[in-house]
């Protein structure tokens, strides 16, 4: 049978679409592979035309997510919006509410840290990628001074992110949200 043209590589990244929602809903650990195939309307057997193993999979996942949060952010950047917009964005209660859409950093981080070491490697440059997007419109200081405030003001949102989804407490929830902002809007120089 002929399939048309593309018609491997849009399954490829449904797939991956997929997968992605599942990892950052359920965990990589939790979601398994043939609930993603299930989800995505494909058999079991067609993951391993895509995919060599899930650790291939989750890499790809990891790197088309943290791809597409960088480039959201840069769209964001260069449409006008200033880093306290993107700060509050990020720490507001929609995107707490869907960690399935969301910041797959804030989602995944504890997994990805578990992960083989090409997927490491993959989010390290992702994430040095991600903080100079933060830094290069930080006004007044070095470039290694705006790196390290970018990479602070990162740590502290997905710091507060992952914090406000722990608790079972939906005001402790809220103003760990807003202590966030305010913590990160500090280490901007705007508190």
């Amino acid at each position: 049978m002929r399939y048309e043209k593309g018609r491997r590589e849009r399954t490829h990244k449904h797939i991956i679409d997929v997968a992605s929602r599942r990892f950052r809903a359920d965990g990589v650990a939790a979601a398994g592979l043939a609930g993603v195939m299930q989800e995505a309307g494909l058999t079991n057997g067609a993951f391993y035309v895509h995919f060599e193993s899930k650790d291939d999979l989750v890499r790809e996942t990891v790197i088309a997510s943290l791809d597409e949060r960088r480039d959201r952010v840069a769209e964001a950047l260069s449409d006008g919006a200033g880093l306290e917009e993107i700060i509050r964005d990020y720490l507001s209660p929609k995107h707490r509410d869907t960690p399935s859409r969301g910041c797959p950093s804030s989602a995944l981080i504890g997994e990805i840290s578990r992960q083989p070491r090409k997927t490491r490697t993959a989010y390290t440059e992702r994430l040095v990628e991600f903080v100079q997007l933060i830094a290069d419109p930080i006004p007044n200081g070095k470039a290694s001074e705006c790196r390290q405030k970018a990479m602070g003001i990162f740590s502290v949102m997905i710091g507060a992110l992952q914090l406000s989804r722990a608790v079972s407490d939906k005001a402790l929830s809220d103003q760990i949200l807003l202590d966030g902002i305010e913590t990160a809007l500090q280490i901007l120089g705007r508190k």
